[in-house]
């Protein structure tokens, strides 16, 4: 798979004689965030599609996610980061992933312009696979009906997205995070196909976990405001790939007066310097909210009592998975 960063980047690609996209692509452009059943099926639909007309499949998507460069500090909750949409992507055999600078200069493309630069002059693109709500443009005139139209004058098609259904609704990353706020995290497992995680990398603490006799792994979150907040049971998938248990405190550490959401995970019965490795931290079972306690003796006496219930709950609940699907 191909990773191409940024407009001048694709227009770049382009202009070489290895273009990837000489002979033309079959493309669909979304955020993909949690790339839940229903992105998955989106994703079949291009790279089946693609396997046809014998061209690369390609998915675009955009950082910051729009609602994150329109809503600031109020946009909802990321469900996955760059890195692991990435790596997602891979997984399901994407050839090539356009991620373009959501800032001003392409939001200040018209809907012409974005359709003439990003699809036309960048992707080449033969087929285009997007949903009828699709919007696009600063104008506003960017949607369905527009593309179906320049299309046909310019020589490519235009269809619309598959639509997977569960309990009646239709599956989307709004009501995948709904799920994961209201700690529904078998109704998330339903929506994604797969136990909801999140990973990242080791970084160091305030070691305060050390000191009440309790270390943990502090997984770096770079200030995403996460889905979920609490205690919880968890599965982690540790670099070469073997499992562990543990308990993770997802949130703001309110008794300690914590600046920006931290991700810490104590794992049971394991000791080893975990420093600078990728984790992935699959959630299983929802303990507890978090909760600001009136003194670090409070904290401690708690975390110790949460300790007990993660250990009874997974004496009760075995098999934890020991290859967690990603």
């Amino acid at each position: 798979m191909r990773l191409i960063r940024g407009l001048h980047n694709l227009k770049r690609w382009a202009e070489r004689s290895d273009n990837p996209l000489a002979n033309g692509c079959v493309a669909t452009i979304g955020n993909f965030d949690g790339i839940h059943r229903g992105h998955q099926v989106i994703i079949d639909q291009v790279r089946d599609r693609a396997h046809q007309l014998g061209v690369p499949s390609v998915v675009m998507v955009f950082e910051p996610q729009p609602r994150e460069f329109f809503g600031g500090a109020d946009a909802p909750p990321r469900l996955m980061r760059f890195r692991e949409k990435v790596e997602m992507l891979l997984s399901h055999d994407v050839d090539i992933v356009v991620c373009l600078q959501f800032r001003s200069r392409l939001r200040n493309l018209s809907a012409m312009d974005f359709i003439e630069q990003v699809l036309m002059e960048g992707l080449n693109v033969q087929h285009l696979v997007v949903g009828d709500d699709f919007r696009f443009g600063c104008d506003r005139k960017g949607d369905f009906r527009l593309l179906q139209q320049v299309g046909a004058e310019r020589g490519f098609e235009v269809e619309h997205t598959q639509t997977i259904r569960v309990g009646g609704e239709r599956i989307s990353s709004t009501r995948l995070r709904q799920a994961l706020g209201e700690n529904r995290l078998a109704d998330a497992h339903e929506l994604l196909g797969r136990p909801y995680s999140l990973s990242g990398r080791v970084v160091y603490g305030k070691a305060l976990g050390r000191e009440l006799g309790v270390p943990t792994a502090n997984i770096l979150l770079s200030g995403r405001k996460p889905p979920l907040r609490g205690v919880y049971v968890v599965a982690v998938e540790m670099p070469g790939g073997h499992i562990e248990r543990g308990l993770a405190n997802i949130g703001m550490r309110p008794t300690v007066n914590g600046q920006y959401p931290s991700l810490e995970v104590h794992l049971l019965d394991f000791s080893a310097n975990l420093y600078g490795r990728r984790l992935r931290v699959t959630f299983l079972y929802h303990l507890r909210d978090e909760v600001k306690f009136d003194s670090v003796d409070e904290l401690e006496k708690r975390i110790h009592e949460d300790i007990n219930q993660g250990r009874d709950w997974l004496a009760n609940n075995r098999p934890v998975p020991t290859n967690v699907e990603r």
